[in-house]
């Protein structure tokens, strides 16, 4: 991760130097902003692999600069909010980022989340990466092609079409969909989707979970994920 640069976006002087320095000293290399439009103005200049974004900077705020960049990206972010229960986390996941860490939060654990984000995505779906998750190239094997309905699912080419048009999704939308295209008809609790999708080896807020199947649905309809009530969610068939 040495070279991996981090766009941090925070107001708070002291919490800006401090989150700097710490992850500077992992390796990261960090462009700290203190409002949204400076934010967004460095997200276009530098591209940077990843975004940190707290939820209340002037200017543009986290969750309008989170819709910003997801406009124009698929590169991962992580919100940053001041409340565990604030409806500010839902908007910022709705608004398309991948994952948040309330505040105040150890530096470690920031690293920690950050490094698992990266892992799932690859540099093959970073910062320029501009159509979701769709990927050219030739078309895959009939075995690779898993199909449910209208919906078609390229396990190898990472394409999905529902009724023959393309959809674009993000890689955290991808892999989610993906584990649901595993194992279709069989119900998936949160917390194993937290695990296998998130790469959470420690307990979540499953409020990722629903908010990002919400977001699937929305994108490839919205019977095909079904709620199993006390349990999780499973794939139609």
């Amino acid at each position: 991760m040495a070279d991996t640069h981090v766009l941090f976006v925070e107001d708070d002087d002291v919490i800006r130097e401090a989150t700097q320095l710490a992850l500077e000293r992992d390796g990261f290399v960090v462009t700290a902003m203190p409002d949204g439009l400076a934010g967004l103005e460095a997200f276009r200049a530098d591209r940077p692999d990843i975004a940190l974004l707290d939820v209340m900077v002037p200017g543009l705020d986290g969750v309008s600069l989170c819709r910003r960049i997801r406009d124009e990206s698929t590169v991962p972010v992580i919100m940053l909010s001041a409340r565990a229960d604030s409806i500010d986390v839902v908007l910022g996941l709705e608004a398309g980022a991948d994952d948040y860490v309330t505040k105040p939060f150890d530096g470690a654990v920031l690293v920690a989340r950050i490094r698992a984000v990266l892992r799932r995505f690859g540099h093959a779906s970073g910062p320029d990466a501009r159509s979701g998750a769709q990927a050219s190239g030739d078309a895959a094997p009939a075995e690779a092609i898993l199909r449910f309905g209208d919906l078609e699912v390229d396990t190898e080419g990472m394409e999905v079409r529902k009724g023959g048009a393309p959809v674009a999704l993000t890689p955290t939308e991808m892999r989610l969909l993906l584990e649901f295209s595993d194992a279709p008809g069989t119900v998936l609790t949160r917390d194993r989707l937290l695990e296998r999708v998130w790469d959470y080896g420690w307990g979540g807020d499953t409020r990722v979970v629903d908010v990002h199947v919400q977001r699937l649905r929305g994108k490839i309809g919205q019977d095909r994920i079904e709620t199993v009530r006390g349990f999780g969610y499973k794939l139609r068939g």
